[in-house]
Formats: structure tokens, C-alpha cells, sequence
């Protein structure tokens, strides 16, 4: 008894929790405050009996959620929504319960948000993808889904510190990945910065305490700084007749954390912790600001961002300035509106305005389409990539700053920064991007890897002749949408080589794991796959591993997971194979002697084996032995030139003998490739580039040129096997202007 009521005096009071909702809701809103009671006594009496971590009563989580939402300005339906928004994934209340008595629009909302939490997942990687596509889908179909969701999160990591270590981590590192981002994207700043600071809190809790401690104590010092500032801005506003709000206020902790861990500075390294923000009534009064602050302090160079007339993607508008003080302390200046203001605290939800009786599917007011056109863009993306693909891409795409540039006729082209001319050609359409064959930025000539700077004017030239794009675009590409349009034209043009590609790629990452293609492709194995993919026969794998579509790496581990699960249902057949197996390898090493250079001799025992020059083999050709004069046995590939004339020659007839591969080889082999190309200046430099890019061990290397404009590259190598060889000669195939890529004695 006694614990129960020393129990009782921690918990929140749900009650009392809930009428200080009304009070705000009833202070700030015309809201129907009896509909939202009924919400509360629904989910109250669903969840009885359910604590959270703390021991409150689980209901207090509904009510903070919806207290959030209120507090980003949502409408009645979404109070409603997130007081429920855990009754059909933890109670027995359906969605017919829920529109039965609050609408279909409501119902579907918490059912939405419950989608996000419920599917099972083969991998952390496969876990993130998929919470990402259901977020975009959800956000899609109604943006409100995914604003209660931030709602339910932050409140969440407002009281993680009782979940265990572990959990705290993993939540905290989803929170700085996945919902900090989406509220970046959606532009709630305000929810954005709480989200990194707590999330910060425990996945660095040293960082996060050193520079709380530091802040503590300059506080004093910082604050005194910012009211002086502010006390001679506003003086010199209202001598100039401006009338404007200004509010000061310290970076973020995660702001600060950024900029110490990417300038490896600490604390007393930073001085532009402060930050003042304008708010006046009109544009024209934000320029004029700009003016009078330009006058008072030394603007900082390279500093000034004006995203009013140059929106962000995510709607935020202000003009942003440094100045340094007349203490020689920089501060940043933000100039804005109040309607901007609005916008920059609460993102789309301060836009957020529903009709009356509208679905949710048609209650987006009139331009709003285009703001969430992003979101569009995304799912498209995902249907060409696989799960690290697509959530590489997500996040660039979502949380990287942005870079604007001009096309030539003066439009703003909005892209991730690190972006190319590829990326800019792609974002003005595919077409363009697919017949491009150069580009000029500022008037100039620049390469493919050039990385675009705001203000830049961008210019692509195209031909109808082009060849399309090179498979090396697909690591030039910085934006996810233009990655997608690489791959989808790959996927279109070069079906053949893309299975061919895919088929080698797949096999070498098998070997790697000590299985083959004939291992894996049997039909209880590979069916799965191809059903999880929705691929109608293993060509398809090849051919999406070959575009880019799935990684070789992705489709063996499945392929060989797949392979452990059918493993008890045919070991008795497994095992008879293996050891059928095993008692041919022992026969034939004690009929044919020791593997020499991993070569079997037929009916000679430990003799001495070369590899022939003029072809040299590699274990998976078709190869023949030919008895030397004192030199052991020369080996050499079936369609070698030299071969078929010592063939053809009669006093070499018994010279020949039956050689063959063993079956496990762990060396590498030397073996020589000739490139044929057009000459031109880069030509070795792209060759080894891309040799490079494989990671291939180059033992040697030569160009020369045959005099009627023909390059000729050659390269000796070293190969564990032939398909590791196909790969590198089918990358060096796709070098600009090459004609073949033939091996030796061909």
C-alpha cells in the first residue's frame, strides 16, 4: 500500500494535464472543444492500465503529443488524431471504431501514423528504407500523418532519460537521421532544433555537456553582449522610422556542436554563438534594414544569403547577414516578415489550413501542390534503388544544403550542394541529361565533375549523336533524382550488357563467399528473390544488378541466407553431394598428383607447370597442356593463336596433355589486356582511373600509337580469375573512345 501510494504521487495527473490543453487550445482557437473531450475519453479509457517507462499513465503521451501539435498550429482534426494516435496499435480500437465517432479523415490519419510503426524488417539498412518510403507515402497522401508523427517523437526524446542506454542511442541516432531531417524538409525549424539537441544529448553526452557547461558560464557575458546590440538597433530603426520586433537568441547546441567537429575548433574558437532576428511588415522594410545594419557594422564578406528573392526548398524566407560588432564580436543579423516568420518556426503547418467538410486528400489550399512536389520526386526516385541506395539518396536529397543556380534564360535551378552539371542537366529534364556532351558554367568550359557554386550560370550542350550516359556519372551525381535517371536510361538501352554485367558481378561476390551461381540458382533458392523484387526470372536480377538498380553485395547475401534456410530440408542430399565430391577431388589428386600453380596434370605427378605468355590463362578458361623440352608442361587457353598452330603441326602430335583447374585456387594470376581506343589527350589517364576505381593490381602498363589516330593501351595485370577479368573489361570498354578490349593471343 505504501508503495503504491508513493507510487502515485510521481504520476502526472492525466486530468489535470488535459484541462491545461483546453485552456490553450480554447485561448488560441474556435476549435470544437467537445469533440476533442470525447477524443480524450476514447483513448483514455482505451489505454488504461498501460505506464510508460516513468510509471505515468500512458494517456499523458497522447496529451503531450496533441499539445504539441497545437503548439505548431494544427487544425482540430490532428488534436483529435494525435490524442489517438496509439489506440489501434496498442488497444483494441479499430478504424471503424475511430470514424464511427470522429470522421474517416480522423480515422485515417492515426492510421496512417500506426503504419509507420508496424512492419518487420530483414535489416537495420531494409528497416530505414522502408520507414522512409511509408513516411513519403503517408506524407503524400495526407501531410498530417507525418506532423503528429514529429509530435510523437519529440515528445519522446523529451522524456528518453528513462529508456535504457541502448534504446536511447538507437532512437536518438534514428531522431538526428530520420525526423530532424523530414521537419528540416518540412521546414519547422523550431522542432528541427529540439530534435538535434536532445538527440545530441545522448549520442554524445560528453560533447552535449561541455559545451551546455561553457554556454552556463558565458551566459552572463553573452547576454549583456546581445542586449546592447539590441538596444542600439532598435534605436537607430526607430530614428529611421522603421517599425520591427527583434528577438536575440544563442545557437543551438547542435548548431555549435556541427561547427566545432567541421572546423575542429572548440568553444573559445567560435565567436558567432549570438544571433538577432528582424521582423518588420513588409519586404521593402527588410531591405532597408538590411541597409541601416549594413551602416552600423562591418558586414562580414562572403556572408550575405538573400532567401527572399531565392526561397528554400522547405519555404524559409529572410535575408541572412554577419556583421561585426563595434566589441569586434561577429553576430548574425536574419531579416524577415511576420508572415515569414511564421513560416520559418512552423514550417507547412503554419500554412496548413483545411476547408471545411474537405477531405484530407483534396484540403491542400491552391499552390500548395508544388511545394510538396519534392516529396513526388522522392518516391519516384525509390522505385530504382535499393535500400542504401535510396536512403543515401533521402538524405541528401532531404538534409543537404542547398545551392542555387541559373539557367541561361535567368530560371533558379535549386540543387543539393556538392552538385555537378550532371545533376543541373538531369533537374531540367532526362533528355537533357542523356544527350549531353558538355558544359559551360559562367561562360567557361568545365568538366563533368565541376562542383557548382550559388549564382553560377549553368549551360549544357547537347548533340542527338551523344552516346548517353557513362556508368562513372552514377558517382559524379550528387542528387538522388538525377542517380535515378542515370540508372532508369541504363535499364532501357542496355539490356543485354546490364545481364551480362550483372551475371559477372554476382558470381565474382558469390566467390567471395565460397559459393557459385550454380549453388544459388536453384529455384527454391532464387525464387524469394525474385519475388521480393518483383523480377520474373533471374535475367532480371542480372540485369538490376548490372544498372545499379541492386547491389551485387545485396543479392548474395540473400541469395546466400536463402540458401541456409533450405539447408535443413535438403542436408541428406547436401551431404551426399559434398562427400561425392570430396571422394572425386581425392581420386583424382591421387591419380593426377599434387595441384601445381592450382593446374591438375593428367597422369604426371608434381611436374613443373608454366604459364604460356602469349595468352596467359586464368582459372576459368578452357585450357590444354603442351609437353615442353625441358621446361614442364606450358599451359595454354583452347582458343589461343599459338595453340591451334602447334595443334595443327604433326611432330607435336602426343606432346599434348589433359590439364584442368583444382578446385580450390587461391592464387592470382598475371594475365595481359589490350585496349584499342581513339587517340586522344586522357586517354592513359582514363584507363588508369578507372583500373583504379576497381582497385586492380596494374603490374605494369603501356600506350603507343599506331599512327592513323588509334591509341593502343596495354596492361598486365594480376586476376584471381576470368570473371573478375570480364568485369574489368567490360569498365574499360565504357571509357570514352574506346573501340575493343581484347586479351592476349586473341
Amino acid at each position: 500500500m505504501e508503495e503504491t501510494r508513493s507510487l502515485a504521487t510521481v504520476r502526472p495527473d492525466p486530468d489535470a494535464q488535459f484541462e491545461a490543453l483546453v485552456k490553450k487550445i480554447q485561448e488560441n482557437t474556435h476549435f470544437d472543444v467537445g469533440r476533442i473531450r470525447a477524443a480524450y475519453e476514447m483513448a483514455r479509457l482505451a489505454h488504461t492500465g498501460q505506464f510508460r517507462r516513468d510509471g505515468s499513465p500512458y494517456v499523458t503521451h497522447c496529451i503531450a503529443a496533441a499539445d504539441i501539435s497545437v503548439d505548431i498550429g494544427l487544425d482540430e482534426d490532428s488534436i483529435i488524431a494525435a490524442l489517438l494516435h496509439d489506440v489501434i496499435e496498442d488497444t483494441s480500437l479499430t478504424h471503424e471504431d475511430i470514424a464511427r465517432q470522429f470522421g474517416p479523415a480522423v480515422a485515417d490519419i492515426v492510421e496512417g501514423v500506426t503504419k509507420l510503426t508496424r512492419v518487420q524488417y530483414t535489416s537495420k539498412e531494409d528497416e530505414q528504407a522502408e520507414n522512409l518510403r511509408k513516411m513519403l507515402m503517408a506524407m503524400a497522401k495526407d501531410i498530417r500523418v507525418i506532423l503528429i508523427k514529429i509530435a510523437d517523437r519529440l515528445h519522446n526524446m523529451r522524456t528518453m532519460a528513462y529508456q535504457s542506454p541502448e534504446k536511447q542511442k538507437t532512437k536518438s541516432l534514428e531522431t538526428m537521421e530520420i525526423y530532424a531531417p523530414i521537419a528540416h524538409r518540412l521546414g519547422m525549424q523550431r522542432a528541427k532544433w529540439e530534435l538535434e539537441d536532445l538527440a545530441l544529448q545522448y549520442l554524445d553526452p560528453d560533447g552535449y555537456k561541455e559545451i551546455t557547461d561553457n554556454l552556463t558560464k558565458r551566459m552572463p557575458e553573452l547576454e549583456a553582449f546581445m542586449d546592447s546590440m539590441r538596444a542600439k538597433i532598435m534605436a537607430r530603426l526607430e530614428s529611421e522610422g522603421v517599425q520591427a520586433t527583434i528577438f536575440c537568441r544563442i545557437k543551438h547546441v547542435y548548431s555549435i556542436y556541427r561547427k566545432m567537429y567541421a572546423q575542429k575548433l572548440d568553444m573559445d574558437g567560435i565567436f558567432d554563438l549570438c544571433a538577432f532576428r528582424v521582423i518588420v511588415d513588409s519586404i521593402p522594410d527588410c531591405y532597408n534594414v538590411l541597409g541601416i545594419i549594413h551602416d552600423m557594422f562591418k558586414p562580414v564578406p562572403g556572408r550575405f544569403k538573400d532567401y527572399i528573392s531565392t526561397p528554400k526548398p522547405n519555404m524559409y524566407q529572410s535575408v541572412h547577414t554577419t556583421v561585426i560588432g563595434s566589441e569586434g564580436i561577429p553576430f548574425e543579423v536574419q531579416i524577415r516578415t511576420w508572415d515569414m516568420h511564421y513560416t520559418a518556426e512552423y514550417g507547412v503547418a503554419a500554412h496548413w489550413k483545411y476547408k471545411m467538410g474537405a477531405s484530407a486528400g483534396s484540403s491542400l489550399r491552391e499552390g500548395d501542390e508544388d511545394k510538396f512536389a519534392w516529396i513526388r520526386r522522392l518516391l519516384e526516385s525509390q522505385q530504382e534503388s535499393d535500400a542504401s541506395d535510396f536512403f543515401h539518396n533521402l538524405k541528401v536529397d532531404m538534409f543537404a544544403d542547398d545551392v542555387f543556380v541559373f539557367s541561361p534564360k535567368g530560371d533558379v535551378i535549386n540543387l543539393p550542394a556538392g552538385a555537378t552539371p550532371i545533376d543541373f542537366a538531369y533537374s531540367i529534364h532526362s533528355d537533357i541529361g542523356n544527350h549531353m556532351v558538355g558544359a559551360k558554367v559562367n561562360g567557361r568550359i568545365v568538366t563533368y565533375d565541376y562542383v557548382l557554386q550559388n549564382g553560377d550560370i549553368v549551360e549544357i550542350r547537347t548533340s542527338k549523336s551523344a552516346p548517353g550516359p557513362s556508368r562513372d556519372w552514377l558517382n559524379t551525381a550528387k542528387s538522388g533524382s538525377a542517380r535515378t535517371k542515370i540508372k532508369q536510361w541504363f535499364k532501357k538501352e542496355r539490356r543485354e550488357e546490364n545481364v551480362q554485367r550483372g551475371r559477372d558481378m554476382l558470381d565474382e561476390e558469390l566467390r567471395h563467399n565460397g559459393l557459385t551461381l550454380d549453388d544459388v540458382m536453384d529455384e527454391a533458392v532464387v525464387s524469394p528473390l525474385l519475388k521480393r523484387f518483383s523480377f520474373t526470372c533471374p535475367d532480371d536480377l542480372y540485369a538490376a544488378i548490372g544498372y545499379g538498380g541492386l547491389t551485387a553485395t545485396r543479392a548474395a547475401n540473400r541469395l546466400r541466407d536463402e540458401l541456409k534456410n533450405q539447408e535443413p530440408k535438403r542436408k541428406t542430399a547436401l551431404d551426399k553431394v559434398a562427400e561425392a565430391a570430396e571422394r572425386r577431388e581425392s581420386q583424382a589428386q591421387k591419380k593426377e598428383g599434387k595441384a601445381v600453380h592450382g593446374i591438375l596434370v593428367q597422369g604426371l605427378s608434381n611436374c613443373l607447370v608454366k604459364f604460356s605468355r602469349c595468352c596467359t590463362p586464368v582459372p576459368g578458361d578452357d585450357i590444354m597442356g603442351f609437353i615442353t623440352r625441358g621446361q614442364g608442361v606450358s599451359i595454354h587457353r583452347r582458343d589461343c593463336a599459338n595453340c591451334q598452330q602447334l595443334l595443327s603441326q604433326p611432330e607435336n602430335e602426343g606432346r599434348w596433355v589433359e590439364v584442368s583447374w583444382a578446385s580450390k585456387i587461391t592464387d592470382s594470376y598475371l594475365t595481359t589486356i589490350v585496349v584499342s581506343a581513339k587517340d586522344r589527350s586522357g586517354l592513359v589517364m582514363d584507363v588508369a582511373t578507372v583500373l583504379n576505381a576497381l582497385n586492380a593490381k596494374v603490374h605494369s602498363l603501356s600506350a603507343r600509337t599506331t599512327g592513323i589516330n588509334i591509341g593502343i593501351v596495354t596492361v598486365t595485370l594480376e586476376v584471381k580469375d576470368a570473371a573478375e577479368l570480364r568485369h574489368i573489361i567490360s569498365r574499360l570498354s565504357h571509357v570514352n573512345g574506346v573501340s575493343s578490349v581484347t586479351r592476349n593471343g586473341m
